[in-house]
């Protein structure tokens, strides 16, 4: 099983919708707080899954709130950008959240999932973080597109 993801921004809508397409992605799980931010742009996620429809043959959108920081984690964040304060307390949430136990584990195997965020690298985002407690817990690869 492959776990990816991808973050929006850096990328133009050319460029994310090639990617996902060209990974035979079938589910893009949208794992952001606020997924209909003013800055998403293309990546708005009420409009998603009409664009990821017919631009990635008929790959599908789902929001998991489950997966995103909360409120409080990202504005601390903001406020001090010390990442390792923020990944202590995202790790902390998703064993608060039972992650991966809580998730369909069948949902990601038996489609082509990636996880989507905002940031542009995977090194300070927190899907990297959700994509690699999911692999280690399924034995799972992770490629970040």
């Amino acid at each position: 099983m492959e776990i990816y993801t991808i973050g929006f921004t850096q990328k133009s809508a050319e460029t994310f919708f090639t990617l996902l397409a060209d990974h035979e992605i079938t589910l893009l799980a949208d794992i952001r707080l606020r997924p209909g931010g003013q800055l998403s742009g293309f990546s708005k996620g009420s409009d998603l899954a009409f664009f990821l429809d017919r631009l990635c043959n008929g790959c599908r959108y789902l929001h998991m709130p489950l997966l995103a920081p909360t409120k409080d984690i990202l504005d601390g964040y903001r406020r001090d950008e010390d990442w390792a304060r923020y990944e202590r307390r995202f790790r902390g949430l998703l064993d608060e959240r039972k992650i991966p136990q809580a998730l369909d584990k069948a949902l990601f195997a038996n489609n082509r999932v990636c996880m989507l965020c905002s940031e542009a690298t995977p090194d300070q985002c927190h899907r990297r973080l959700v994509a690699e407690r999911l692999a280690r817990a399924w034995e799972a690869k992770v490629v970040h597109l």
